[in-house]
């Protein structure tokens, strides 16, 4: 059986479509991602702009078509910020639904923090101590404290990086004023983020996929660290090094940010609101570990689903 999950995120919609082996096993067969930018120009005024709907259904006729080609039975299909949000998010579901048969899940910030939680237990080893999980999304970031067996806490904010990109129009490159106020503005939103830590006391920062799996590649190909490969899905860079890295994207310009090596094109434009980001919870909350995980909430999901065979198989 073939299976296939699509998470449609704000700035990117991905696929990945695996065979089930048995009920605890798959192997994965196809996998890919569309930077559709679906909240650019509009998402912080609660809409999706035409251009960036028409990318987005252009997005699902590709997975459409992969479907097709890989013969897929059954799909999930979700999606998150920028939709459920948007006033016209329901119209863009519904056209998707009409069109290509497939039906797409708008799941709240709770539902998509648990996801991401089952996706990164799938590729971390979490231990009895408490991590703070880091999701940066286009639209919303998500934070969850959790261990191996459940999660104490999850939130979901409206601070993702094209919601902070468009509100503060950073220059290039960005100046030392407009981090500042950056900063101002996430210590503000975050305070219920602090105040769970105070709580819960993290000893680790766990970030999840996208923008984390950025900078696990620049160090590698900028300092020579770890590079990211198939067979594994957790990483955990050198503080001094993801630092150095940071600082770099922070100074550059969108010129000098396309000769960094490891960093995707689709980053380009986000990566500086993204590293800031980074650097403040691990600042904010002295978090002297990071790991990287590079599953998400599309691996959640399909944890989730496969759990759900068990149980009816039994």
């Amino acid at each position: 059986m073939r299976i296939a999950v699509i998470d449609c995120g704000t700035n990117t919609f991905n696929l990945i479509i695996i065979e089930l082996l048995d009920p605890k096993k798959y192997t994965k067969v196809y996998s890919t991602r569309i930077a559709v930018k679906l909240g650019e120009g509009a998402i912080n005024k609660g809409y999706i702009a035409r251009a960036a709907f028409v990318r987005g259904l252009d997005a699902i006729r590709i997975f459409k078509e992969k479907f097709e080609e890989h013969k897929v039975e059954h799909a999930l299909a979700f999606a998150t910020s920028a939709i459920r949000d948007a006033s016209n998010g329901e119209e863009f579901v519904r056209e998707i639904k009409q069109t290509f048969g497939i039906y797409i899940d708008v799941i709240d910030g709770n539902r998509e923090a648990e996801l991401i939680y089952f996706g990164i237990r799938e590729a971390v080893k979490l231990g009895d101590h408490i991590s703070l999980i880091m999701d940066i999304g286009g639209g919303s970031n998500e934070f969850i404290l959790a261990n191996a067996e459940k999660i104490f806490w999850k939130q979901s904010f409206n601070i993702g990086a094209a919601r902070l990109l468009e509100r503060f129009q950073h220059s290039n490159p960005i100046t030392v004023e407009e981090k500042t106020a950056i900063d101002a503005y996430l210590t503000e939103q975050l305070q219920p983020l602090v105040k769970a830590c105070e709580k819960f006391k993290p000893t680790e920062l766990v970030g999840s996929s996208g923008a984390f799996e950025s900078l696990i590649e620049m160090i590698h190909s900028e300092l020579g660290g770890e590079p990211l490969t198939g067979d594994k899905t957790e990483y955990e860079p050198d503080l001094s090094s993801h630092f150095k890295i940071t600082g770099l994207i922070k100074k550059s310009t969108l010129e000098e940010r396309r000769n960094i090596k490891g960093l995707l094109p689709i980053r380009f434009d986000m990566i500086v609101i993204s590293c800031i980001m980074v650097d403040h919870i691990l600042n904010l909350l002295n978090l002297e570990k990071m790991r990287v995980s590079t599953y998400s909430l599309k691996e959640g999901a399909l944890a989730e689903y496969l759990q759900y065979l068990q149980q009816k198989e039994n």
